[in-house]
């Protein structure tokens, strides 16, 4: 009998998977993973990570498999934590979910079920795994599209996924709550869990101020009419000019107006419309552009603002990830597929180019929000073959 360890959250997904994994023959164990310690930063509306044990606990006790806690805060902030706090320093904005399950759910949790004797760890994650002829694994968009998780599994390796079980990827989210409710499981009716991974729905800010100090400065608007702009709408739209579409604006101070100030552009991102406290101006207010060396915020008005959206990206080459093994950069070169730059964003069309100073990609459309720290996750017939962080 193969044993597997699955990762209880205290949620209605991997309950349903350790339930399926059951019903399989598997020899199911139970391991919750404390990550975090400080509720300080945690919403008061959202269950501290206690609560999150006791009902993984719960389902243990209904579906009669052991249960164990394993204590991996001490990585989850040298590799999760110090991440974030490093790249929201440099003006980038990190995926930490992304990174948790390299380097904590597939790395750490991995290496101590394995010392448990286990065959394979399982996730809730709604994606699939299938083993192609050559013996190489491929990660597949979940069936449900509102739910599909492969993106937050865009750094895996072809080790951490042959070790890799996820059930419920075949299934929709209403299928898997009425699994949970004719089995009457404790977490059936649960909501499910929003925010960081593992420390639940934070503010962000005051989060970031447990290692980065405000710092008053300005919020400067950019006019959409900005030359810079004009020149960027007369590059055509071609592969010969994938490096000039891929570059991001640099604005300075003299080009806008003051319209507020801010505690410290370290605490923003590019896209981002709320939280801003920016009043009085005739449409919506999105963060365009951070300078963290003058401790500058760049907003423009209007989702469509063209500081906004661009028709390309960059990657540094040595920032390339494969999940699969039946790709390399050789491969890449001239390749059309399926791209995306954050979770739950509809698949774009684009053109993948190889260059010596990096992976370039050119969207068929303009792209709103590209954003320099997050993945880029490429797909080919619903397979996630590889990723990469998206470039200054």
């Amino acid at each position: 009998m193969k044993r597997v360890v699955v990762g209880l959250s205290g949620g209605v997904d991997s309950s349903v998977t350790a339930h399926l994994l059951k019903e399989q023959g598997y020899e199911v164990i139970g391991m919750f993973m404390k990550n975090w310690h400080d509720e300080s930063v945690t919403l008061s509306d959202d269950c501290p990570w206690i609560d999150d044990s006791n009902d993984a606990l719960l389902i243990a006790q209904q579906l009669g498999i052991p249960f164990q806690v394993i204590d991996l805060s001490k990585e989850y902030k040298e590799r999760i934590v110090d991440y974030m706090f490093s790249e929201y320093e440099s003006g980038r904005t990190p995926n930490p979910d992304v990174l948790c399950n390299r380097e904590i759910k597939f790395d750490v949790f991995l290496e101590a079920a394995m010392q448990l004797g286990a065959d394979y760890v399982a996730t809730g994650h709604y994606c699939r795994k299938i083993e192609h002829e050559d013996g190489s694994f491929g990660l597949l968009a979940g069936k449900d599209p509102n739910k599909d998780q492969s993106y937050f599994l865009c750094q895996l390796r072809q080790e951490q996924l042959a070790k890799a079980l996820f059930p419920i990827g075949e299934l929709l989210k209403p299928e898997v709550r009425e699994i949970a409710q004719q089995m009457g499981l404790h977490t059936a009716d649960k909501k499910d869990s929003q925010g960081l991974c593992f420390v639940g729905k934070i503010s962000l800010p005051q989060f970031l101020q447990q290692q980065l100090k405000p710092k008053q400065g300005n919020i400067i608007e950019i006019p959409e009419d900005l030359t810079a702009f004009k020149d960027y709408e007369s590059i055509p739209v071609q592969a010969d000019h994938v490096k000039e579409l891929a570059s991001s604006y640099e604005y300075s101070e003299n080009q806008g107006h003051v319209v507020a100030e801010h505690q410290g552009a370290h605490y923003y991102t590019i896209g981002q419309r709320k939280g801003l406290h920016v009043g009085g101006r005739p449409n919506p207010s999105f963060v365009i552009g951070l300078d963290v060396e003058t401790n500058t915020v760049y907003t423009g008005q209007k989702d469509d603002h063209p500081g906004l959206n661009r028709w390309a990206l960059r990657i540094e080459l040595e920032d390339v990830h494969f999940v699969s093994s039946r790709y390399d950069l050789g491969k890449l070169n001239g390749l059309e597929c399926d791209i995306r730059i954050r979770y739950r964003q509809p698949l774009q069309k684009g053109i993948l180019h190889v260059l010596n100073d990096g992976l370039y990609v050119l969207f068929d459309k303009r792209q709103r929000g590209i954003t320099p720290g997050q993945f880029a996750a490429f797909y080919l017939n619903d397979e996630l073959f590889a990723s990469g962080i998206i470039a200054d």
